[in-house]
């Protein structure tokens, strides 16, 4: 059984190895325009596959499916909501950062407020991504495949500890391989083929799940067991004391969203490398339409895994891959932990990539030789990135222990996520806001949602509401705020937004359209469920 798991696996992690580099082996790395921006040349596939599968890790088919399994079908607001947000960047941020020709968030900041905003926006995500992202992308992708390979009982190694570090290792120098000797077009590319994988696998799980549940008479009978067994559980509306309250919709849930997919270096590089606004526009779109059948093959499952192994004790984040490895034959276990890690690899080297890149021409050449040529920063680039790498291999294995995966990544993305969102909201959308209102907004967003969740007495405020209600609090304090400053200390000049001409950014016609019935479906899925 283990050899035909293992055979499947090594063939179809190969397979997608080889087609990625003989259609990428002959791009031009040598420039930064080549390597990090993958020529400004990416169609729409390739930007919604990229998109997908560098949200689709780990840390959301475990980890998501986890909190499934302890909450029910109320968490599917990660996926449903983030339509919400990938609409908005279609038609409001998408035409601005395009207009601007960037290739990183705080290049961005850098040209509406200063260099000390680039540098902080810039050392706030390094540190973020070595810290908090890229460790919960390795652990969550060995938790993931020790469940679905039965990697103690393949490999013979009895202690769960070495297990987990040589499975974080292993997984993150392949990844690192990938991001940095490929570039983005690298990236996109083996993240389009892996999303192809993903998504059969996913659907095949539900499938077979289903099946199960219904005792072999169909994924009718398997869904109505589920609704006659948990219909408290189906309810898409979540109660109080679930890691998603239903009003967080509306404020802290809402606003993490619309940072991860409009201003998240790690997401948002691949739409940077628009050919034009009218393919990023089509590409942000259609990943929307993905994202809408996110529930089916991220909280689904977890549910399904609820039903048939809910008194077998184990954990919310166990259940995923404990699911896979009891419904697939052995040669579709090694073929779905293959895409898998593909899914691990699209979020590891992504947010490696964009790590590269907000160094090396944010910092590298930035601050410490800004007369480097196109080839050092590319250079300095990959040595920085091998160091980030080595990082988060050392930092992943100590995160074992978590509660709840998803809802910890959620909680420490908060502390950057809402600062650099006010930050950026606020210089898109006003003139004379001076950059020390931008400083405010970073340094004191980050002082005081950490101070609410870590600080005593100030973390008693998390006693009398709940996180994301607090850090959208924080939201409005930040905006007044520099909106106040605005007004007392305003910049000498309006800013100007200058279109440096980088893409073509004539609109997509549909784009529109496609919106407004992304949006109509959203509310549908919720009308749908809500108990």
């Amino acid at each position: 059984m283990h050899a035909w798991t293992l055979i499947s696996f090594l063939f179809f992690t190969g397979l997608v190895a080889l087609i990625t580099w003989r259609i990428t082996h002959r791009d031009d790395l040598s420039n930064t325009r080549g390597y990090f921006l993958a020529g400004r040349s990416l169609s729409f596939p390739l930007i919604a596959g990229s998109l997908l599968m560098t949200n689709l890790s780990t840390e959301q088919m475990v980890g998501l499916n986890g909190a499934a399994f302890s909450d029910g079908l109320s968490v599917m607001a990660w996926e449903v909501v983030a339509v919400v947000a990938l609409v908005l960047l279609a038609l409001f941020f998408l035409p601005r950062f395009l207009r601007s020709g960037i290739a990183t968030v705080p290049q961005l900041l850098q040209e509406r407020f200063g260099p000390t905003t680039q540098l902080i926006c810039n050392v706030i995500f390094l540190v973020a991504y070595a810290v908090i992202l890229l460790p919960i992308i390795l652990y969550s992708g060995a938790v993931g495949l020790q469940g679905m390979l039965d990697l103690p009982v393949l490999t013979g190694i009895e202690s769960s500890t070495t297990l987990l570090w040589l499975t974080v290792w292993g997984v993150g120098i392949i990844g690192a391989i990938y991001a940095l000797f490929g570039g983005l077009r690298t990236v996109a590319v083996s993240d389009t083929i892996n999303a192809i994988g993903l998504l059969v696998g996913g659907f095949l799980i539900v499938y077979l799940g289903l099946n199960a549940a219904g005792d072999g008479n169909g994924i009718a009978a398997g869904w109505q067991a589920i609704q006659q067994a948990q219909p408290e559980r189906l309810n898409s509306l979540g109660r109080p004391d679930q890691q998603v309250p239903w009003p967080t919709l509306f404020t802290g849930v809402f606003l993490i969203n619309l940072f991860y997919w409009s201003t998240n270096q790690q997401i948002i590089q691949r739409t940077f490398a628009a050919r034009s606004l009218s393919e990023g526009q089509k590409g942000v779109l259609l990943t929307g339409f993905l994202k809408l059948l996110g529930p089916l093959y991220l909280v689904l499952p977890g549910i399904i895994a609820y039903q048939l192994y809910a008194d077998e004790g184990i954990a919310g984040d166990q259940a995923y891959g404990y699911l896979v490895f009891h419904l697939l034959p052995p040669w579709l276990t090694g073929f779905f932990a293959a895409v898998m890690v593909g899914a691990i690899l699209s979020s590891f080297n992504s947010a490696l990539n964009s790590t590269t890149t907000l160094f090396s021409l944010g910092i590298y050449k930035g601050i410490f030789k800004k007369e480097a040529s196109e080839q050092q920063v590319v250079n300095a680039g990959k040595t920085f990135g091998w160091v980030m790498a080595v990082a988060a291999m050392v930092i992943a294995p100590l995160l074992a222990g978590q509660d709840s995966l998803f809802d910890y990544l959620q909680t420490m993305n908060a502390i950057y996520f809402i600062p650099i969102l006010a930050v950026v909201i606020v210089g898109l959308l006003t003139k004379r806001v001076p950059e020390s209102a931008a400083i405010f907004g970073l340094v004191g967003g980050i002082v005081l949602i950490a101070a609410g969740y870590f600080v005593p007495p100030f973390n008693g405020i998390l006693e009398i509401t709940n996180q994301y209600h607090f850090v959208a609090g924080v939201f409005v304090v930040l905006v007044l705020g520099m909106l106040l400053i605005g007004k007392i200390a305003p910049r000498r000049e309006a800013w100007v937004h200058e279109d440096v001409k980088a893409v073509d950014l004539t609109p997509w016609k549909g784009a529109v359209p496609v919106a407004i019935v992304l949006l109509i479906l959203v509310f549908a899925i919720y009308f749908a469920f809500a108990g």
